[in-house]
């Protein structure tokens, strides 16, 4: 019998509609600790740790869930660790979770597009789908896996492309790396090359922006004043920026702010390419850091992390390499 521990965090797969006006919303308990799922080979217990929307979700609370996973493994014999979130910030959980855990078992990440009571609801599917996931010998080592839909995504790459269908997660440019079906679960390739960061505590601030045809360095001065430890930036195309924000750049440079750029796009990677002033060529002269295909949001949290333990320029770039 394997043991699969199921941590509830809140979010729409814990909520239901109001069938007088429509909207969604919390009730006074989870819906889903209601179902007492059974399997043949499976024995399942359960843990609600919050009970949060999940953009009231913040680094706090994701090293929280980080420590409660690590000392559920210390304490008893898991088999492999699920856990129920909202999807809005979904990704940026499973991605804290996968550079920071230090367990074996599978992890495995879900939610939910409806509500418990809606009609089509997926919600109480994508847990099952989850937890037989999590019963895989195949997704031990794999990281921190988002299960939606029928697929099975890495952390890493896995994000919301869409407001309310509920295949809203997917993989830009690398797909899902198994699915999930009502004869178990197959999968196709698996993620390399991933990083681990320790995590015992979070100090450090980071901030995110978006680049813009004519942005210039307004926001950038504002941010000075804030004394951030951190920036990233998601870059033009292969990582260019506006040559206007070339000297508010360097200056927060010069103040110990670490940079980091990702691309807008959400596929390909930023390369140092262009030579013109703010073309990817010039930032990396100027000791910006270029990060290997992660969105902007997932940057942060790497950044934030990895500021904990070096703040060495050369050190980021080779964490941001993979």
């Amino acid at each position: 019998m394997k043991h699969i521990f199921v941590i509830h965090t809140g979010g729409t797969i814990s909520m239901s509609e109001d069938e007088t006006t429509g909207e969604v919303k919390q009730g006074e308990s989870n819906p889903l600790l209601k179902h007492l799922l059974t399997f043949n080979d499976i024995v399942i217990t359960s843990k609600e740790l919050f009970y949060l929307p999940s953009p009231h979700i913040t680094p706090k609370e994701m090293l929280e869930l980080k420590e409660t996973i690590e000392k559920a493994c210390q304490k008893d014999q898991i088999d492999g660790i699920v856990i129920t979130h909202g999807t809005d910030t979904l990704e940026e959980t499973a991605y804290f979770l996968d550079l920071t855990l230090n367990v074996r078992i599978p992890v495995v990440i879900t939610g939910a597009m409806r509500s418990s009571n809606e009609l089509g609801s997926d919600g109480l599917y994508n847990l099952i789908s989850s937890i037989q996931v999590a019963a895989s010998t195949e997704a031990a080592d794999m990281g921190v896996l988002v299960v939606m839909n029928d697929e099975v995504h890495s952390a890493k790459n896995a994000t919301k492309t869409h407001t309310s269908n509920v295949a809203t997660f997917q993989s830009p440019q690398y797909g899902p790396i198994g699915i999930v079906n009502k004869r178990g679960v197959a999968f196709h390739h698996k993620p390399v090359n991933r990083t681990h960061l320790k995590a015992d505590h979070l100090t450090k601030q980071v901030m995110l922006l978006k680049a813009y045809a004519g942005m210039d360095d307004t926001i950038l001065k504002a941010i000075a004043e804030v004394k951030p430890d951190g920036l990233v930036i998601e870059a033009l195309g292969q990582g260019n920026l506006p040559p206007t924000l070339m000297p508010a750049l360097a200056k927060l440079m010069n103040a110990g702010v670490k940079i980091v750029i990702v691309s807008r796009c959400f596929n390909g990677i930023v390369q140092d390419i262009y030579s013109y002033e703010g073309g990817g060529k010039t930032l990396k002269e100027a000791g910006i850091i270029f990060s290997n295909g992660l969105n902007g949001q997932k940057a942060r949290l790497k950044l934030m992390i990895a500021l904990e333990t070096t703040q060495d320029a050369g050190e980021l770039q080779k964490i941001f390499s993979f």
